[in-house]
């Protein structure tokens, strides 16, 4: 957990099946998910890269820097709504929040949640 000046990020290792679908297609499934909360913001799930299909992410030139996580990098989805840039990762955050290296973050898309089985 980080804590900032009433600002705060919880990160959890989840058991739950989260899926990820876009155009009718699973571009992702996990029974692993990190679940991310941060004041402010909406709960995300960080889906590690082997449970997401990214031979269809398009690589973005987008970058954003985020003062509790560090620099985001961004990927679009084939066939996306024309805004691109539905999923993000962060290659290097900060130590803080340094479980979420590397796993993929959707954005604009279905994600459904079921308990584990």
């Amino acid at each position: 957990m980080t804590v900032s000046e009433g600002h705060r990020i919880t990160i959890e290792q989840d058991t739950r099946h989260v899926r990820v679908v876009h155009g009718g297609e699973v571009i992702a499934e996990s029974r692993r998910p990190l679940v991310l909360r941060e004041t402010g913001c909406p709960v995300r799930y960080y889906l590690p890269p082997e449970d997401v299909r990214t031979d269809v992410l398009t690589p973005s030139g987008t970058h954003t820097y985020c003062p509790f996580k560090g620099t985001a990098s961004y990927w679009s989805l084939p066939g996306g709504d024309g805004r691109g840039d539905e999923v993000w990762a962060y290659p290097d955050p900060k130590p803080e929040v340094a479980q979420i290296k590397d796993h993929l973050c959707f954005y604009g898309v279905e994600v459904v949640a079921e308990d584990a089985d």
